[in-house]
């Protein structure tokens, strides 16, 4: 599926609008790098790099960085340098997401809890109209009763009551 402007997918639900697709470019490439250096990908690739740095000096394949590997050391505490801010950065955008995320499930919440509300006001109209019936058919299956045990006026007499 090919899109003609430069982002892949637009998101429907509010926070992710607000947080993905309106973030503003350093946000987004904070969390790229952190997503990255928080996955195996980069664990592994990082531990290939470092196996190859320490064998390739130790056996002399090149030799640029000799024990006690103060290069590789200068490396790591760069890396370091870099990836704790954007930690943070990503850590703030987290739990801003999250916030932003409760105060829309409360919203929705109470939204629903107003169509509740609605739907059992609506139930009890249907209880009270219900009932009214109910009042109305006994009134009328007394009226029958009666009618039946007076006999209606100018009926005549039952002719196979006596034989």
């Amino acid at each position: 599926m090919s899109h003609s402007s430069g982002r892949s997918h637009r998101h429907r639900h509010p926070v992710n609008q607000a947080m993905i697709d309106n973030a503003p470019t350093g946000a987004r490439i904070a969390d790229a790098v952190t997503s990255f250096m928080g996955s195996w990908r980069f664990i592994i690739l990082q531990t290939v790099i470092v196996l190859a740095w320490i064998s390739g000096n130790v056996y002399l394949l090149f030799h640029f960085d000799p024990y006690p590997f103060i290069l590789l050391n200068l490396a790591f505490s760069t890396q370091a340098a870099y990836a704790a801010p954007l930690i943070l950065l990503a850590g703030n955008r987290s739990a801003q997401r999250d916030r932003l995320t409760l105060e829309h499930a409360a919203a929705e919440a109470d939204v629903e809890e107003q169509q509740n509300e609605d739907l059992l006001k609506g139930n009890r109209e249907i209880l009270q109209h219900i009932a009214a019936l109910e009042e109305r058919i006994l009134g009328l299956e007394q009226r029958i009763v009666a009618m039946l045990a007076n006999g209606p006026s100018g009926d005549q007499p039952d002719h196979n009551a006596g034989g």
